[in-house]
């Protein structure tokens, strides 16, 4: 059986979608689940680029790499290559929906925090810390983090 495949989507795949990327890889690594993890933007501003530097020194310290990204641009022929497509806010969720194939695709299209019990009520999105300072990374790590964990417990086990 091949791994699960997710794909976590934010603006411009530079802060907030290689942040969830890295945090979820090492959940499911330390969960000895076989799921492959990737992330992209709806925008192609940023495209080959790295991680945003203020990101990448976020994950530093909580003690994650994120020096290696490589941003790049979603499009609908990628919905054929993940089960699961993971938008940071609810403008990239309808983005995304927007730019599925058919409504199977649309269908695998979720926003993260609604696997963070904490987010059950009120706002849901991952605000955008780009251009903000150090603490809004942090802030977003956090609720990153939060909500992987929870999205872990609702993935189909694969070893």
């Amino acid at each position: 059986m091949p791994p699960y495949r997710i794909c976590f989507v934010c603006l411009g795949n530079i802060c907030r979608s290689p942040m969830a990327t890295v945090v979820m890889r090492r959940l499911v690594a330390d969960a000895g689940l076989r799921v492959q993890v990737d992330s992209a933007g709806t925008g192609s501003w940023h495209i080959g680029g790295g991680a945003n530097p203020p990101a990448v020194q976020a994950l530093k310290r909580r003690g994650y790499d994120g020096s290696r990204h490589v941003a790049r641009q979603f499009g609908p022929p990628d919905f054929a290559d993940y089960d699961l497509v993971v938008g940071l806010d609810r403008y990239n969720v309808d983005d995304l929906r927007r730019l599925a194939p058919d409504d199977e695709q649309a269908a695998k299209v979720v926003l993260l925090r609604d696997f963070d019990p904490a987010a059950a009520t009120g706002d849901r999105d991952v605000p955008d810390p780009y251009g903000g300072p150090d603490h809004d990374f942090d802030h977003g790590l956090n609720l990153v983090t939060a909500a992987c964990e929870g999205l872990l417990g609702r993935l189909p086990v694969r070893r």
